[in-house]
């Protein structure tokens, strides 16, 4: 099984950019893992926000196989702390046979094509943050999970 990341957009700003890179060189350690980022849509900006979402949620989709276990990083999700995520995270590891994903939508969010093929929401913070800005908090987190699961001590720093 792999765990696997898709992300809408390049990022833009290079501070972010460091700090993932950073967390995924480190994730490489613990389980195999693969960050895909799907091209923004070309001409987007004439598109209405459902129109977007639609297109988008057409490439995201064609990222996802039938037997893929799928979580959307979704505000309406469920909220873990830090250890509670590691414990999910070991249980979908027991659990699922195929890829679990997670996935970060667009700057609109997911289409309901999306919404309907997944799984699983889970939510990083009641805050709202860009959506460039959550690929480093959940590579952080992934990294924060796989540490708390082997007792490693980067949790408590």
């Amino acid at each position: 099984m792999k765990i696997k990341l898709i992300a809408i957009g390049k990022t833009d700003e290079k501070f972010l950019e460091e700090g993932i890179d950073k967390y995924l060189k480190r994730l490489k350690h613990y389980h195999s893992f693969e960050f895909i980022v799907i091209p923004d849509i070309k001409q987007g900006g004439k598109f209405t926000s459902d129109k977007l979402k639609d297109e988008e949620g057409k490439l995201i989709l064609q990222k996802v196989q039938e037997g893929d276990y799928l979580i959307l990083l979704d505000e309406q999700g469920k909220m873990f702390t830090s250890n509670e995520f590691a414990t999910f995270l070991q249980k979908k590891l027991n659990s699922v046979t195929t890829n679990l994903i997670f996935v970060i939508g667009g700057a609109f969010g997911f289409s309901e094509a999306v919404y309907n093929r997944a799984n699983e929401k889970m939510a990083l913070s009641k805050m709202t943050f860009t959506h460039q800005m959550v690929r480093l908090f959940f590579t952080e987190q992934l990294y924060r999970g796989f540490t708390i699961l082997r007792g490693e001590k980067y949790h408590n720093n």
